[in-house]
């Protein structure tokens, strides 16, 4: 593995890590109120892109950080009308 590979882990670690707290935030409180499901909505089509974009050059760290995001960000988008 070499450097570019690990910079490209390392920031999608700490990007995809940083949706957690508020997954875990909306999980435990019920709600979503004060959060923007366009925003999400168009958040997850953009991410979906890069993970097709990552496919497409077999770029690993592409496709795993933007993978697991993808899963974070629909699980708030399914917190946000499931709480509505």
């Amino acid at each position: 593995m070499n450097h570019v590979m690990i910079i490209g882990f390392l920031g999608g670690i700490l990007t995809t890590v940083s949706f957690l707290p508020q997954v875990i935030h909306i999980w435990k409180t019920r709600s979503t109120r004060d959060l923007s499901a366009g925003m999400f909505l168009l958040f997850s089509v953009g991410v979906l892109l890069w993970l097709i974009y990552g496919l497409f050059l077999k770029e690993l760290p592409v496709i795993i950080a933007n993978s697991v995001t993808l899963i974070l960000s629909i699980t708030i988008l399914v917190f946000k009308f499931k709480y509505k």
